[in-house]
């Protein structure tokens, strides 16, 4: 929503149930620590070094899956494009369903690749204000009982939570009315404290990005979330500022919340943000755009702790400039994202 204001998320919401768990009961053999094992169905997908990149690698994702059709296809040069994205570790987004289920088949699935699942919380109520990823939890105690349902998947597995993509940043621009307010940082400190308390769980709350306006006016509501409690923050989720302006970006915001690293989405910002078309539509799958620097801990700057790929890159951000809805695989979009990162 927005445009430079909102956090752009419009997320992978509608990629749930079967297809999602499949993922995390299939991945018991994904990875030796070298990347030599765990080929994907006819995909040959396999998992990142992971002295570089310590996070799971889906190898029954929608980009794996895609690679193994172009194959069939004899789609090669399509193939090779979409193994750009299908060979890098990107945010599972827990659904409102199963959440028990699906956090502990992503996290036995990563821990049997010996590597850390990145998992994306976005089910929090009144999500997103209505628009193309409107929803969440039907109240407090549903929200509530949906993050103990995540915590007791996780169990003692290690796991890097990127929590509520846009909740803060929605109370901050007045897109969430003021009567949520009090409980949606109930909820968020809530969360925090839960996940937080788990043996080997990382937990990152979203903290907008670039553009969205003034640093100034998300500090003290940071704080109210949370924010000091968690491992540190999020910046640029499925949005498209370069990585030197969301280091930026992040460096403001840490310097105001005790110095707290932070983690950047870098999955599709290899080219920065749109600037032309319906300035309020300028995030919702945007032409041109590229992938970003790939998922990693050896960022070179003591503040960030990771570029991730939060966003899994060729899903739509809505029903905007032709795509499917929020979170369906748009195989043309994917392929204009890999073909633009030469």
């Amino acid at each position: 929503m927005y445009g430079s204001r909102g956090a752009g998320v419009r997320a992978s919401v509608g990629v749930m149930g079967a297809a999602l768990l499949l993922a995390g009961c299939s991945g018991g053999d994904s990875g030796d620590g070298d990347g030599e094992k765990g080929r994907a169905s006819g995909s040959g997908i396999t998992q990142q070094p992971s002295g570089t990149d310590p996070f799971w690698v889906n190898p029954e994702g929608n980009a794996a899956a895609q690679v193994a059709a172009y194959e069939k296809a004899g789609k090669d040069k399509d193939a090779k494009l979409i193994r750009r994205i299908a060979e890098q570790p990107t945010g599972e987004w827990i659904g409102p369903e199963n959440p028990e289920q699906e956090a502990k088949g992503f996290t036995e699935a990563a821990e049997k690749a010996d590597r850390d699942a990145v998992l994306v919380l976005y089910n929090i109520p009144h999500r997103d204000c209505g628009q193309y990823s409107g929803g969440g939890a039907a109240d407090g105690d549903a929200y509530r009982a949906w993050i103990d349902g995540v915590a007791r998947g996780i169990g003692d597995r290690a796991a890097t939570v990127v929590l509520e993509p846009d909740a803060v940043l929605h109370v901050v621009d007045g897109c969430t009315p003021e009567e949520f307010h009090e409980e949606r940082y109930d909820l968020l400190k809530g969360a925090i404290e839960k996940l937080g308390a788990l043996k080997n769980t990382k937990v990152y709350l979203d903290a907008g990005n670039a553009g969205w306006g003034d640093p100034e006016e998300i500090y003290d509501p940071l704080k109210w979330a949370g924010v000091e409690q968690a491992d540190g923050f999020a910046v640029n989720v499925s949005n498209f500022y370069t990585t030197d302006d969301s280091i930026e970006y992040g460096r403001q915001l840490s310097a105001k919340i005790g110095d707290k690293p932070f983690v950047i989405d870098t999955s599709r910002n290899g080219n920065g943000p749109w600037t032309e078309g319906d300035e309020s539509e300028r995030w919702c799958n945007p032409p041109g755009r590229a992938l970003g620097e790939t998922p990693t801990t050896k960022t070179g700057d003591e503040l960030v702790d990771a570029y991730l790929w939060v966003k899994r890159p060729g899903e739509s951000d809505g029903e905007c400039k032709g795509g499917p809805k929020a979170g369906e695989w748009w195989p043309e979009y994917a392929l204009d994202l890999a073909e633009a990162s030469d």
